[in-house]
């Protein structure tokens, strides 16, 4: 359980920043080169490396070099721990969400009954 809840940990940390955001879904697309993932970005290069780094190091992208190019794609597996995280939880914010829903229909009864 520590495990999995460190590697959820490094995912949420690294799509935080915008920028990753970004990174993740134009590899959603397809693979690219990091020039490719770069060229949209407006940043240095160096910049996007860096981001590619921590992208790799949680497991979100996977880059592979071949001659004098890296390319990068998305790794499915660490972004299905953000959608199995989420949907664990939505049937608990459901179940908030309908007795908050309860809780001001018996109060807009309550009023109308005055």
């Amino acid at each position: 359980m520590l495990n999995h809840q460190s590697a959820l940990d490094g995912v949420f940390h690294a799509l935080a920043d915008p920028t990753r955001r970004a990174i993740v879904q134009q590899l959603a697309r397809g693979q690219a080169s990091v020039s490719e993932v770069a060229k949209p970005l407006g940043i240095t290069l160096s910049a996007v490396v860096q981001h590619i780094q921590v992208l790799e190091q949680c497991g979100v992208i996977r880059t592979r070099k071949e001659g004098r190019v890296r390319t990068c794609r998305v790794e499915p597996k660490a972004l299905a721990l953000v959608e199995q995280w989420v949907a664990a939880r939505r049937g608990s914010w459901e179940k908030h969400f309908d007795r908050l829903g309860a809780m001001f229909e018996e109060e807009i009864k309550a009023k109308d009954r005055k």
